[in-house]
């Protein structure tokens, strides 16, 4: 009898802990952590910054503390070429660089990044590049070609000029050293122009104005000022001559990893908050300009004809960017045919 009773409890038992066991993993599971770390070189206190700021913040509250966001701006983990590389091996979850970071290991995607410069008629003229087919395109090539996924596209929007002193046309603009990133074509663009095009990392600007390592450089106004250029260079073309995108790229292994829902999160909380960031973004362009009058800058025209003959001198660009391979070559026209 009480062999009998000992057998039947121990059955019971074994049922309530194969019951018992899938619900222990799904708790477990849903208690799993995954953190994610979010590192860039925008800014503190720019349009892009206070996106990821809200960003970080949703997926830690969506998530319900399931992704433990972390958000690191202003080049604080590294600059952009390591922080490029931390992301592509997963060292860091996200970064935010514009696709022409990508042309070494695929050039068609660095044709989006407004390649050669002047591509980009308006900012209409982007939407219905990357918030269309061709955006959908770049991403799954930087998947398979760079270990990234652009989950969202935000913008730092078109770059001016910014010197020490005043450039105006063409003629003033030969032999100027400004910096540009580590990245071709920007140096060939600036060639063609005359100017004497300088490498730097991005956090190193600042240093390189102040020591006459530069003469200027080229940029957004919301960086000019979040980043304080101005104190060493006061002069301002707006040249409207690039406009810079921003792939929001996560490691595509890290995401692949996350539970389905949490995949989703992040992929449409990012769309949401890079859709308002454009938004303003755009609006608040003209006030940043403005606040760097206020503070001494002196904005000097560029009219039509000027602008016109800077276009022609890099015209050749479109040709010789997209040499660089035939996807290149049709992805240029594809960005043309959009305008």
């Amino acid at each position: 009898m009480t062999r009998n009773l000992i057998g039947r409890r121990g059955v019971l038992q074994l049922a309530g802990a194969a019951l018992a066991t899938p619900m222990l993993a799904r708790s477990l599971w849903a208690q799993q952590k995954y953190v994610c770390k979010i590192a860039h070189s925008e800014a503190i206190g720019s349009p892009f910054t206070n996106a990821f700021d809200k960003w970080t913040k949703i997926l830690n509250e969506r998530s319900e503390g399931r992704i433990d966001a972390q958000h690191f701006p202003a080049s604080q983990l590294g600059g952009l070429a390591q922080l490029l590389e931390m992301s592509r091996i997963g060292t860091i979850q996200v970064t935010a660089a514009g696709p022409d970071s990508e042309e070494a290991i695929a050039p068609e995607i660095a044709a989006t990044a407004g390649a050669p410069g002047f591509i980009y008629k308006n900012e209409a003229h982007v939407d219905r590049v990357l918030q269309g087919d061709i955006g959908k395109e770049i991403s799954q090539i930087a998947r398979e070609k760079t270990g990234v996924e652009f989950i969202a596209y935000g913008e730092v929007g078109f770059r001016h000029l910014l010197t020490k002193e005043p450039v105006t046309d063409l003629a003033s603009l030969q032999g100027v050293k400004l910096r540009v990133p580590e990245v071709r074509i920007w140096v060939d663009f600036w060639k063609l122009l005359g100017a004497n095009p300088t490498p730097l990392p991005y956090s190193e600007q600042y240093s390189a104005l102040s020591t006459g390592v530069i003469d200027g450089l080229d940029s957004d106004y919301f960086s000019v000022l979040g980043f304080k250029w101005h104190e060493q260079a006061k002069h301002i073309l707006p040249t409207y001559h690039w406009f810079l995108p921003k792939a929001i790229r996560m490691n595509a292994a890290w995401l692949d990893a996350l539970p389905d829902d949490l995949q989703d999160l992040c992929r449409t909380s990012a769309r949401e908050v890079f859709e308002e960031q454009r938004t303003i973004n755009r609006a608040g362009a003209d006030k940043a300009l403005d606040e760097l009058k206020a503070v001494g800058c002196v904005v000097h025209p560029f009219p039509a004809a000027e602008k016109a003959k800077w276009e022609d001198k890099t015209a050749s660009l479109y040709e010789t960017f997209g040499a660089t391979s035939p996807a290149t070559a049709e992805m240029i026209a594809k960005i043309r045919a959009l305008a």
